[in-house]
């Protein structure tokens, strides 16, 4: 028998597992950092420290991993974007959702692409407007074209 990732239920009846979990808290810092004008690494101590709810390793990870790797990654997300969008324009969440995503697909060996993509695309289903769950997934479709596509 296999071992089975810690899953518990969502308001949705549906189950998720504790890296959906973790990524679903990884965005709430970041946006959080975001929108108070702070470092993520700052906002991650205060909600380390406050541990209500309890921060995970792998939301810690993802957290430190988007702070320590934003240029390379909003450079990789700007070259994809649609013209006349800008990283600025974009909402919060989906940039945070994205970023998260791009780090997943760069530096988490363990991460299928395809993974990650559909993690970001369900995040901004849940908690962005109507027209994120494509245009996130549009992106993310253009980053791993990029990706697999053979060098010269």
């Amino acid at each position: 028998m296999s071992a089975q990732p810690s899953r518990g239920p969502d308001t949705s009846g549906r189950t998720r597992s504790t890296r959906t979990k973790a990524r679903k808290r990884a965005l709430d810092i970041l946006f959080e950092a975001e929108l108070r004008g702070r470092t993520a690494i700052e906002t991650l101590a205060e909600r380390t420290a406050d541990a209500d709810p309890p921060v995970r390793d792998y939301t810690a990870q993802l957290v430190r991993g988007v702070e320590e790797h934003r240029p390379e990654l909003d450079g990789r997300i700007t070259a994809h974007l649609a013209a006349g969008w800008s990283l600025p324009r974009m909402p919060r969440v989906d940039r945070a959702a994205i970023r998260i995503a791009v780090y997943e697909i760069d530096h988490v060996a363990d991460v299928p692409d395809a993974v990650a993509v559909s993690e970001a695309v369900e995040l901004v289903g849940e908690l962005s407007t109507d027209e994120s769950p494509s245009y996130v997934n549009g992106l993310l479709g253009a980053i791993l074209t990029d990706k697999l596509r053979p060098t010269d």
